[in-house]
């Protein structure tokens, strides 16, 4: 009886190992079936289907070899995310924080200035800030190195003028040469798809402080294709071999920090503009977002722009970057849940909180900065001499130059929250400095009571108190959309008709 009910025992362990078996292989099947399904679709997605020429400006074109990632950047024409100090959504700045008005009067930032959407909007944002003005005639206006950040148009045009002679000219002479807001070009070699530095200013920052930008890894690449624009520059007229062009600059040579990039300013005595209240000679920070992303905690751990604004995403057997460049806010379990293990609501808080802080010093810093110049009028208006407002000057022209790199850098609360604070309050120093020293000179003229602090609670009335004919502006960029844009645009869609586009 035991050697029967063994051998039914065998028999059945043996039927159960061939169904486990079986089950085994079918499920092998399954899984080889799946990777071969997934590296096809690998395989289909990145098989050219057209041949990108040299200097392709198009998206649309790049877009039929690399569908995935056209399709995600075309989602920053999206402006339906806000923050409490971003997102993508125009906002007006001016209209925030109207002081902003009396620390620009004299520069075109205080006609307009909104906050920049996302970069599908690049050429029709230029086009219609009141800061390019009304030009009707192609030599007229702003210099053409206004477009240089704009659109993949840029490396195409430099190509073909050459990249002094691209300087040389005006705004409204290459507007029609320049229809494609930024996109593919701007950063990938379209033979390779290489990250790749088209903007000669980048390279030549590298060569004055020595380096070379060519040894850079594919990690550092991801910050810098974002550094070709994201920085602080100027336009130097002096360049030697360029003399009068407005030739782009990048003052880096002392360094990023905003106390070399001001030493290096004054080194030659460069203002960008000089105040119509204060006369002193004033530097408008740029966008030094590079710069002061490298101060920052997620730099020093070697965490580029594109793994936070362009984090990876996976879509069947594709891997590919995200190419909706914005807030990393709007997708947070891909940009930081990555690596941060906290909730979503807790790491937004942990954002707010260090903007919300910086924020604070900078609102107090723009109320400081507007008394002094205001102050300085009064001085002024007083009979102050030139020896007495020297260094006072010079603290209003820091103070603002120290609130603008903090200010004007997108994201830089967060980026680099402790060098923000500490810079702000560099910035609320000078302008406490200032306030003394005019305080003793408006003594020494019989004032001793306080100045009034004007009324610019809305933009229109700061903008009304620097003297702004706000509706003649608006009427000169009305004009210039009607009469020269349709224009431009003829121009630009006759010319992309005729450009070749090779099928693979």
């Amino acid at each position: 009886m035991n050697s029967l009910h063994q051998e039914k025992s065998k028999k059945g362990f043996y039927w159960l190992l061939f169904a486990g078996s079986l089950i085994g292989v079918f499920l092998l099947g399954l899984l080889v079936a799946s990777i071969t399904e997934r590296r096809a679709e690998a395989v289909f997605a990145y098989s050219p289907k057209v041949e990108l020429a040299d200097f392709e400006p198009r998206n649309e074109v790049w877009g039929q070899n690399f569908p995935w990632q056209y399709e995600s950047y075309r989602k920053t024409q999206e402006t339906d995310f806000r923050t409490p100090h971003g997102g993508n959504a125009m906002r007006d700045m001016l209209e925030e924080a109207p002081e902003l008005v009396v620390l620009w009067a004299g520069y075109a930032f205080s006609k307009d200035y909104n906050q920049g959407r996302g970069h599908s909007y690049a050429i029709t944002d230029t086009r219609n800030t009141l800061r390019t003005g009304g030009p009707l005639a192609p030599d007229k206006g702003m210099p053409s190195t206004c477009w240089t950040c704009k659109s993949p148009d840029v490396p195409r045009m430099m190509n073909q003028m050459g990249v002094k002679e691209f300087y040389s000219t005006t705004w409204a002479a290459l507007g029609h040469e320049h229809p494609n807001s930024i996109g593919c070009a701007d950063c990938h070699d379209p033979k390779t798809m290489n990250l790749t530095i088209t903007r000669p200013a980048l390279i030549e920052a590298y060569q004055a402080m020595g380096k070379d930008i060519t040894k850079a890894t594919h990690q550092e690449m991801r910050s810098l294709v974002c550094a070709q624009c994201h920085v602080e520059y100027y336009f130097d007229r002096k360049r030697p071999g360029a003399e009068g062009a407005f030739y782009l600059t990048f003052p880096w040579t002392k360094g990023m920090g905003p106390e070399e990039m001001l030493a290096y300013y004054d080194e030659f005595g460069f203002s960008d503009w000089t105040h119509p209240l204060s006369k002193a000679p004033m530097l408008k920070s740029q966008h030094p977002d590079y710069e002061v992303y490298t101060t920052g905690i997620h730099a020093e751990r070697g965490v580029s722009c594109a793994d936070c604004h362009m984090p990876y995403v996976s879509e069947g057997g594709l891997k590919y970057s995200n190419h909706h460049v914005t807030s990393p806010l709007k997708y947070v379990s891909q940009a930081c849940q990555t690596c941060h293990r906290e909730s979503e609501a807790t790491l937004m808080k942990n954002v707010y909180d260090r903007q919300n802080k910086v924020a604070e010093l900078r609102h107090k810093a723009e109320k400081l900065i507007v008394h002094a110049h205001v102050e300085a009028k009064a001085a002024w208006d007083a009979g102050a001499t030139e020896a007495e407002m020297k260094d006072i000057l010079y603290d209003i022209r820091a103070a603002q130059w120290f609130w603008d790199y903090v200010a004007a850098s997108h994201g830089g609360s967060f980026h680099a929250p402790v060098e923000s604070a500490r810079v702000m309050g560099k910035a609320i120093d000078r302008a406490q400095s200032a306030r003394v020293k005019l305080a003793r000179v408006l003594a020494t003229k019989g004032i001793t009571a306080e100045i009034p602090y004007p009324d610019i609670s809305t933009k229109a009335k700061a903008q009304a108190f620097i003297g702004l004919d706000m509706d003649a502006l608006r009427q000169e960029k009305q004009v210039f959309k009607e009469q020269i844009l349709p224009e431009w645009d003829r121009k630009a869609a006759e010319r992309q008709a005729a450009m070749p586009m090779v099928r693979k």
